[in-house]
């Protein structure tokens, strides 16, 4: 455990001289800055920057200043931090960095180099004491797998005073019922005084821990307050739920993982919150199961509720929010209001008065279908905001299948055999969700102006997901452990006959011992891999097997006389969907036609749009459909010069536009694509924008850098 308390450029450290870290990289005066020292630009999250030396007038004309390789490739979703001049990243195996954020040279770079973790990061946190006297105390926070560490900004060393050595559990607030369950953070922790609020992803099963919202102090690593999601008795909300589900035996989830922001002037705090586990299927937790898909509003200093909002009533479609909302003024009927504003996977933005909760736009509960599934008991009505209208198409008719498919006919015999009303709970005939899981809007976000513009990507995209009978133990009986624990787990994703489904982004096991070794594949089940999630519920023993099973040398005893014998890990549940599948044609091509990515401006003064514009372009449809867009992952960035930059594209481009039309103003191609959001800033005197390219999502090759450009 001590190992990974060290640096991997420790060494570096010394060969550098500390003078390097002693002072400002470029030898500036700190006014010579303009930071992006939070995520996503600020602690309102809005994306929004206030330079304006690169601008609609001159941005044809960007270079690349510097890049930065990272020693690993894979998907990076990091939206850096610069501070006086160090820009703050993390690799795509979960290493943080500093570099020159003038010439991309490290400075220290942090992480286990004994162990690998194949996560994903959004980013770091920067904090600095403010303290009048002594060195100023300055910390990266961030976190890998289910620990938060703190390390020291200048040299990438944890901090031996925060927590047990440099770290905290991020299990710490959830309960004994929690301690063994799966718990990571992908998304960076919101800043409050000498707290920090920490984002948390479980497992999307019934063996999920419950994601109670838990602050931290920064200082000290101890828990400072809990917030909990799914309450106790006596506590508000308690009767939404089941009597027992506050004991988490087969009810958890509703955890905030995309990221929170803050109104620190009036120590507000909005919390995004998603489904409760298990997504699909909720005859376990009957009721409106408060405070999952919430926005909820926090006091920062104690964890008390202000106010919530709930978007989806038991949810049954993983109707998770995917972003944080972002803080900004409107004007309506003449009056300024403080408003949140939360975009939505279904394709939505709900925009309320910051202090009180008050809809600034109409919000209506809609009648929606009832569940066939015995057992189950859906609420009968959903909460659908009357403005702004959808950034996301909301249903499907024949005459939208595509028309670039040469499977037209199959794609059309799918689709009539689905259900596929607003809201469908899924069904043993299948169930279409469009917009998918995957939004709508996704964890990249929106961006949103001073003057009440929000500028957001969006994914139109179906998917189509099947219920089915899940195997009951005299099913398994006859199936050796390794077999049996794979049926449990694994089948859903992965398929009965391990083939995956690399469209939708789950690889093919078979014949894995061919590409990779029993060690790195006890890993992944372990500690999980991009969006997978470790199965910290099986024993050695049952990883062993499950590995023995896959590399095809497992022995064959049944139950009663297998070494490994395998039992039961997670609660059982009656049904369970065949995998997230998205409705596409035989050449992965989406089952609806064009555009499949847009990018959105909406005034929310009034509710209106400005403009709507397909971003990306299809590579296989390439002289044969022009303004196909694409899927997108990562989130804009607008500047007061009037350019909205965004990459997030499978084509590899990175975009700027109009901000005012959506006319596109450059584009340039990437190394990889960049599935970030990116940053900008300025040293000393100089404006540099900065994206991350890690590319492996989609269908896009891998890459490793992160890229800066500037002006000559």
């Amino acid at each position: 455990m001590k190992r990974l308390l060290l640096p991997i450029a420790a060494g570096a450290v010394l060969a550098l001289g500390w003078a390097q870290f002693t002072r400002n990289p470029t030898d500036t005066k700190p006014n010579d800055y303009t930071n992006w020292d939070e995520y996503l630009g600020g602690p309102d999250r809005s994306h929004y920057s206030a330079l304006t030396q690169i601008g609609p007038q001159n941005v044809s004309q960007l270079k690349v200043a510097w890049t930065y390789s990272t020693p690993d490739s894979g998907q990076i979703q990091t939206n850096p931090i610069i501070v006086d001049g160090v820009l703050y990243g993390v690799t795509p195996t979960v290493q943080a960095f500093a570099l020159d954020a003038t010439t991309g040279k490290e400075l220290w770079k942090f992480g286990d180099p004994l162990k690998v973790w194949h996560s994903t990061s959004r980013g770091v946190v920067y904090w600095q004491s403010s303290d009048k006297t002594g060195e100023p105390d300055k910390r990266i926070l961030y976190t890998v797998g289910p620990k938060l560490y703190a390390l020291d900004a200048r040299t990438g060393k944890p901090i031996p005073s925060f927590g047990d050595n440099g770290t905290a559990d991020l299990h710490a607030g959830l309960g004994e019922q929690a301690r063994d369950k799966f718990i990571i953070s992908n998304t960076p922790g919101t800043l409050f005084e000498d707290l920090i609020i920490m984002p948390t992803r479980v497992s999307e099963g019934p063996d999920a821990a419950p994601g109670y919202i838990q602050a931290f102090n920064v200082r000290t690593g101890r828990l400072a307050w809990v917030f909990r999601t799914i309450p106790n008795p006596g506590e508000y909300g308690y009767e939404t739920w089941p009597k027992e589900a506050y004991r988490n035996i087969d009810v958890g989830g509703a955890n905030n993982w995309s990221g929170m922001a803050i109104d620190r002037p009036r120590g507000l705090l909005y919390v995004p919150t998603g489904s409760a586990s298990y997504d699909f299927y909720g005859g376990n937790r009957k009721g409106q199961n408060l405070f999952a898909n919430c926005l909820l509003a926090l006091d920062a200093r104690t964890g008390k509720r202000r106010w919530h909002f709930q978007a989806v009533h038991h949810d049954l479609w993983d109707r998770d929010f995917p972003a944080p909302p972002n803080l900004l003024t409107v004007t309506q009927n003449g009056k300024k209001i403080d408003a949140v504003a939360q975009v939505t996977k279904s394709g939505h933005v709900f925009v309320f008065d910051r202090v009180t909760g008050k809809p600034l736009f109409p919000i209506r509960e809609t009648p929606v279908p009832k569940s066939d599934l015995p057992g189950e008991v859906t609420w009968p009505t959903q909460p659908v905001p009357q403005k702004p209208a959808p950034f996301a198409r909301q249903q499907m008719s024949e005459a939208d299948i595509n028309p670039y498919s040469a499977d037209r006919d199959s794609l059309l015999r799918v689709f009539r055999n689905v259900g596929r009303r607003p809201f469908e709970p899924i069904s043993k005939r299948g169930s279409l969700m469009f917009p998918g899981t995957d939004g709508g809007a996704e964890w990249g976000g929106a961006a949103a102006d001073p003057d009440g513009i929000l500028y957001v990507n969006a994914n139109d995209i179906p998917w189509i997901f099947t219920m089915i009978d899940a195997p009951k133990s005299d099913e398994l009986a006859h199936l050796s452990p390794g077999q049996r624990i794979y049926t449990q787990n694994c089948i859903s994703c992965h398929g009965p006959e391990r083939k995956g489904n690399a469209r939708s982004g789950y690889p093919s096991l078979v014949d894995i011992s061919q590409r990779r070794d029993r060690p790195y594949v006890n890993q992944i089940i372990s500690n999980g891999k991009g969006m997978m999630p470790g199965f910290t519920a099986l024993s050695a023993a049952d990883r062993q097997a499950l590995v023995s099973f896959l590399f095809g040398d497992e022995k064959q005893e049944v139950a009663g006389g297998s070494p490994y014998p395998a039992k039961v890990k997670e609660p059982y549940l009656p049904y369970k969907v065949t995998g997230y599948i998205k409705f596409q044609d035989s050449k992965g091509l989406p089952a609806i036609a064009p555009p499949w990515g847009t990018l959105n401006a909406i005034n929310l003064n009034t509710g209106e749009y400005l403009w709507k514009i397909p971003l990306g372009q299809e590579p296989a449809l390439a002289g044969k459909a022009t303004q196909t867009g694409t899927e997108n992952y990562g989130g804009p960035v607008v500047t007061a010069s009037g350019l909205l930059f965004i990459a997030a594209t499978k084509d590899e481009k990175f975009r700027a536009f109009d901000k005012k039309t959506g006319k596109l103003l450059w584009e340039t191609t990437l190394p990889a694509a960049g599935f970030a959001t990116p940053a900008t800033y300025q040293v000393n005197g100089r404006q540099y924008v900065v994206i991350a390219c890690g590319g492996a999502k989609l269908g896009a090759k891998k890459g490793n850098q992160y890229v800066a450009y500037a002006l000559p």
